[in-house]
This record gives structure tokens, sequence and C-alpha cells, in this order.
């Protein structure tokens, strides 16, 4: 393998045998040379990839695509069915935050347990466990059982045994954002530091905005196989057009399959100001009327569902959210089920920057998600004072 390759896929697959019965695992055991007793399930196939040292590459996909699959191969927790995959340099995951940690152990002597199977010494560890400890910032919980910590304290621990090791590649999936704001925001630094640090970098993410802001590249994975490789910006937008369905010649959204009983799903998220609707639209602080419109399709035996939003700057802090059960809109469905909703802002009040807008269909209650869709549109936020912050407060001067 080429020196500057850290990561090379040929023909790589994973498959699983589904059994409809518990004993037909036994008779697979005992007849299995005369009869097959399971269904094959291809989680990966006919996988083909190249990622070079330092690269930072996004791995996108729907649920069940393959994604985790193909990390936990590249990890080799998981080994290959099929084809072959080449790792060079020591690998250090964040897949399951904690895993191989005793519950009966204090923090401190699972750092060293957790450290040595991730394949330092216990010299290195030695050198390592006072920088690990204050990364945690667990106090003087750290000479306690972890079985007494809280979930965001045993995150805390983990994830700082994880990034400790001095990785030549991190394979981070969906745990971006562990424990509580501040520290969420520590890791985050950490694992951008990794990344100028010249460290290659797996991150797969169901948050396109955070795939394109911290990848150069990205895959696009689905039912098992790469649908398409290429630049962060070009992957992620041919996903997003994925998610949409087609649309006819007279531009009507053509509303496709009916959803499964008992669920709903989002059909298309559209903004508007100025007169012009996209997914990434351009306001005017204080002056345009910010539109955004939801269409989504349900379960036509189900009630009517609460459609939400919510608005995170360019750092992913949420600065504003509306709900239709919250303000007292009810959702008009129609007899099919599809339906849309629509919520304006006047005189939109967010000062200058780029916001993205999450959307959210879930049940009557608000309760229930059936679908979340983050970065489902942005906005691009002009101003013309000089007005400093987030928001732009109603007031009045009196002198």
């Amino acid at each position: 393998m080429s020196s500057d390759i850290a990561i090379r896929a040929r023909g790589l697959g994973k498959r699983y045998a589904l059994f409809d019965r518990p004993v037909d695992r036994l008779k697979q055991m005992l007849f299995g040379r005369f009869h097959r007793y399971y269904q094959e399930f291809w989680a990966l196939q006919n996988i083909d990839m190249e990622i070079r040292k330092g690269e930072v590459v996004g791995i996108i996909g729907r649920n069940g695509a393959g994604k985790s699959t193909l990390l936990q191969l590249v990890c080799s927790t998981l080994q290959p069915t099929t084809g072959e995959l080449t790792v060079e340099g020591r690998v250090a995951a964040l897949l399951e935050l904690g895993a191989g940690f005793n519950s009966n152990f204090t923090g401190r002597e699972n750092v060293y347990l957790n450290a040595a199977i991730l394949g330092m010494s216990r010299d290195e560890i030695a050198a390592r466990i006072d920088e690990i400890i204050a990364f945690a910032d667990i106090g003087d919980f750290i000479d306690q059982p972890v079985k007494i910590y809280s979930s965001g304290m045993f995150m805390r621990l983990a994830f700082a045994v994880a990034t400790s090791v001095d990785p030549d590649i991190l394979v981070i999936d969906e745990a971006l954002s562990v424990g509580d704001g501040a520290f969420a925001r520590k890791s985050f630094d950490r694992i951008m530091k990794m990344k100028d640090a010249g460290k290659t970098i797996l991150f797969c993410s169901h948050s396109t905005y955070q795939v394109e802001a911290l990848c150069s590249r990205a895959l696009w994975i689905e039912h098992g196989a790469l649908r398409m490789t290429g630049s962060a910006a070009d992957v992620t937008n041919a996903y997003h057009s994925s998610l949409a369905p087609p649309v006819a010649g007279n531009g009507a959204t053509l509303r496709g399959a009916p959803v499964a009983a008992g669920n709903g799903r989002i059909v298309r998220v559209t903004a508007s100001a100025d007169g012009v609707s996209g997914k990434s639209v351009r306001v005017r602080s204080g002056k345009s009327d910010v539109a955004i419109t939801i269409a989504f399709a349900i379960d036509p035996a189900l009630p009517a569902p609460t459609v939400a939003l919510g608005f995170a700057d360019s750092s992913g802090l949420t600065v504003a959210s509306a709900t239709s059960l919250n303000d007292g809109a009810t959702v008009k469905v129609g007899a099919d089920g599809y339906g849309e909703a629509t919520v304006v802002f006047p005189r939109f009040p967010l000062l200058k920057g780029k916001y993205s807008v999450t959307s959210f269909l879930a049940c009557e209650n608000a309760i229930h998600v059936y679908e979340q869709i983050e970065c489902s549109v942005t906005l691009e936020v002009v101003q013309e004072g000089l007005e400093q912050g987030l928001v732009s407060l109603p007031h009045e001067w009196r002198t």
C-alpha cells in the first residue's frame, strides 16, 4: 500500500445470518452442511475506497445504510466477510463510549484498563493520566467506582481516554457532543486540534452541516453500497436531493408511497424571504419577512402532528425555536395523510450571521419525534446597522 494511504478497501463486504427462530441457530450448527436455516443480509457489499493520511472524511447515509458497520470494520471490532481492508496506524474509536470499562473499578483504574485496550503501554498511561483526569474534570470521583457515576461523568472519562492515545486514525460515530454544553465544546476543540495536527479522521453523522463544516471529502453509503464519493459539499447536496421526493414537470411535489402505519415523515422543507424561495435564502435582519414551510406525510389514522423548528448559529448553539403545539396552532392533514404548515417570522429579528434550521415532525403531544432533519434550510442574515449579538430586541429610547 502506498505510504500516503491510511485506509484502503477493495471489494469489502459484511454479511450477517438472520434466523427466524432461536432453534434455527442450533439447527444450523448441527445440520448446516445439508440445509441453510437462515437468510443472508449484506450490511455492506463491494466497497472500494482509499483514504489518505491526514484526510478528514465524512460518512453519511440513512439509518441502516451500513455506515456504522464500515466504521467497525475499520476499527477491527468486526471482521469482513469478503474483500480486503488495510489500515495503517493506531486507531482510536468513538463508537460506543465506555466500552471496555469495568463498573466495579474506580475511574483511575478504568483509565489504565481502557487505555491499555487502546494500545498504550503502562508507562505511556502513567505519563498522561494527569492530563486525562484534568480533561475529564470529574473531581474526586476519579477514585470512586464508575458504577456510581452519572451518565455525563462516565462519558467525560470515556472521551478523555479515547482521545488521549495520540492515534493516527480517529473514528467518530455520532460522538462529537458528549456531556454538558461546556464539555461538548471542549471535546469538539480537541477533535479540531487532532484535525489540525494532521490526523486521519472518519466522521459519521446525520448532521450534514457538521460533515460539510468538518470534512474535506465525504462518502455516501446507501443500502450497503458506496453510492457517491467526492467533496463534502457535493456529496451532502446530492444526499439532500435524494431525500426530497421527485418533482413533476408542473413543479408539483410527487408524494410517493404512503408512510408506514403509525409513522410519519418530512417530505419537503423550504424557506422564502423577499420573493426568493429555496433551501438557502438571504435575509435582511429586521426587514425581511421569513416564511418556512414544512410539508409532511403521516399515517392518516394518527392524530394531527406537531411541527417544530429550531434555529442554530454557526457554532451549533440553538438560538430560537417555534412549535405548533406550544403556539396553539392546529396542523391540518388531508384524508390521504399529506399536509403542510408554514410559520412566518415578520421582520426577522436575528442579527447578521449564518443560521441553520432543524425541522421536526412529532406526535400530537410533541413527545415522540417521527422525523428530524438537521440543516433542512439555511439562512444568511445581513444587516445594515452595527448592532451586536444574536437578536435585535424591540426597544425605544426615552431621553
